[in-house]
């Protein structure tokens, strides 16, 4: 899954550690991360998010994909810092699954992300 997922690459987000129902990614604030304010966008902050989630959900060795997703800015984060998204797994019913994922720049809580998603059994995995 992480060379098949290119938008996530293309950000430079990097996989740590994956586990049952958990995953940790990392991405550092560079140039193209920036927006006019001169601190990440949120869109990237959201994206590194997803991408936790996205690790977390498929770590059971059933296909899953997102079904939606909130978040919540809490600091502004400077280029250059280093960002690690955590995802956990809070819920899995049937096919549905409820995750949290904190966004830190060090100790620091600069974002809170909650997602949904749904196994899809029949979704072929990604290609290796």
């Amino acid at each position: 899954m992480e060379r098949a997922d290119r938008a996530a690459a293309g950000a430079g987000v990097r996989l740590l550690e994956i586990g049952p129902g958990r995953a940790r990614v990392a991405m550092t604030v560079q140039d193209r991360h920036v927006n006019g304010h001169g601190i990440c966008h949120g869109g990237y902050l959201f994206l590194l998010a997803d991408a936790a989630l996205a690790y977390a959900s498929n770590s059971h060795g059933v296909s899953a994909v997102a079904a939606g997703a909130d978040i919540a800015f809490l600091r502004p984060v400077p280029h250059g810092v280093e960002l690690v998204a955590e995802a956990v797994e809070r819920a899995l019913v049937g096919r549905s699954g409820l995750y949290d994922v904190t966004v830190r720049a060090g100790d620091e809580a600069v974002a809170e992300f909650r997602g949904r998603t749904r196994q899809v059994p029949g979704l072929p995995p990604p290609p290796p």
